[in-house]
């Protein structure tokens, strides 16, 4: 059932437009997030859903038959990083082997509920990985956009899935401009610029609560591209907080590469400069569309950004890996993060801190191996 007093909301403007029309901007291409939602108390959770849709009552409607394959639900895991104790949420436990499926799960399943069938995508990774999955899973057709010097193995995923992949010629930004102009075709059903995406990373911040006995942890730590997960927990522990659960928002934290840390500089109030190729390249997003956003709930719930050269990158990389932990380096900035924030006293040692690490180290066998010093 549609929640009647949610709408489309331009945070930047205040315009709302009627939730019950499918739609991916505001005027003018202007981002979208939802009206607050009033979120939900642990009774609303249903306990026999082994899913993120546990917490489906606190999405603006609940879909009839939601495309899920078991979603969410990753493991939350003690880990000694830098000589402290954190807690390793390990998102990358999904179908697709990234956080995104999150985002996927919830949009294509509320899309395809309002009646969208055919969606766009503009990603060379795993958003365009989760979105030809879920759309596959929920008989929905996808077309994906990708720049055409993107590694031909960073597309078999989505072509497994049988999305229509098209290579796009130019930078990473002329295929987000192509998909804009493809849009007026096709719904444009981007990780990007939808706000059903966020409502799925949200999930995240009502795990963690739950996680942690219903209680939220004092810092969480996420590396950050366009920033929707930076965006969900700041949405997700609100509403926890709106809903009388929590007293306190965490701090969130965002984790960006120096080569190209546009969100960073400017919360950090540094000068921007331009993006230059990265290690980190799941979060190489050189011209974000909601650095507004993302930086207001940095700051509303006390957080911050940290920037990390490509070494303290890599490091954090390979040290994870040797107690367990493998995943790609674009995630591995959130732990080489929490030794920064530690180093620097902006947390303590003996605060509860969740480090989210996002995508499976088996996307990046290349780069890891070149780390390692290992020919493939």
């Amino acid at each position: 059932m549609l929640m009647t007093d949610v709408s489309y909301l331009d945070p930047r403007s205040g315009a709302t437009y009627p939730l019950a029309t499918p739609r991916w901007c505001g005027d003018g291409q202007a981002p979208l997030m939802l009206t607050p939602l009033p979120g939900i108390t642990r009774a609303a959770i249903r306990t026999e859903d082994r899913s993120l849709w546990r917490y489906g009552a606190a999405l603006p409607f609940l879909p009839d038959d939601p495309i899920t394959m078991g979603e969410g639900c990753s493991p939350l895991v003690p880990r000694v990083i830098g000589g402290a104790s954190a807690l390793v949420k390990c998102e990358w436990f999904m179908p697709t082997g990234s956080f995104k499926d999150r985002g996927a799960s919830v949009m294509l399943s509320l899309l395809r509920a309002q009646g969208v069938t055919h969606v766009l995508e503009d990603s060379s990774g795993n958003g365009g990985a989760a979105v030809a999955a879920y759309a596959a899973a929920g008989g929905m057709r996808a077309k994906i956009l990708v720049p055409a010097s993107t590694s031909p193995a960073k597309t078999v995923q989505s072509r497994a899935s049988g999305a229509e992949i098209e290579l796009v010629p130019g930078s990473r930004q002329d295929c987000a401009d192509e998909a804009l102009r493809q849009a007026a075709d096709i719904f444009y059903a981007s990780h990007n610029w939808h706000p059903f995406f966020l409502h799925g990373t949200k999930t995240l911040a009502y795990e963690l609560w739950e996680d942690l006995g219903f209680v939220a942890p004092d810092n969480v730590i996420v590396p950050c591209g366009a920033g929707s997960n930076v965006l969900g927990c700041g949405v997700g522990f609100a509403e926890l907080q709106r809903a009388g659960e929590i007293t306190k928002l965490p701090r969130i934290f965002a984790a960006q590469p120096e080569n190209c840390a546009p969100i960073a500089r400017a919360f950090l109030k540094q000068p921007a400069v331009a993006a230059v190729p990265t290690i980190a390249e799941g979060t190489a997003i050189a011209q974000p569309i909601r650095t507004q956003e993302v930086i207001a709930v940095l700051q509303e719930s006390q957080g911050g950004a940290v920037m990390l050269s490509e070494a303290e990158i890599g490091a954090a990389t390979l040290d994870l890996a040797r107690t367990g932990i493998y995943v790609e380096p674009t995630c591995a900035q959130a732990a080489a993060a929490f030794v920064k924030l530690l180093e620097a006293g902006t947390i303590r040692a003996d605060e509860t801190t969740v480090v989210v690490l996002t995508g499976t180290g088996l996307k990046s066998t290349p780069r890891i191996a070149e780390l390692l010093g290992v020919a493939i």
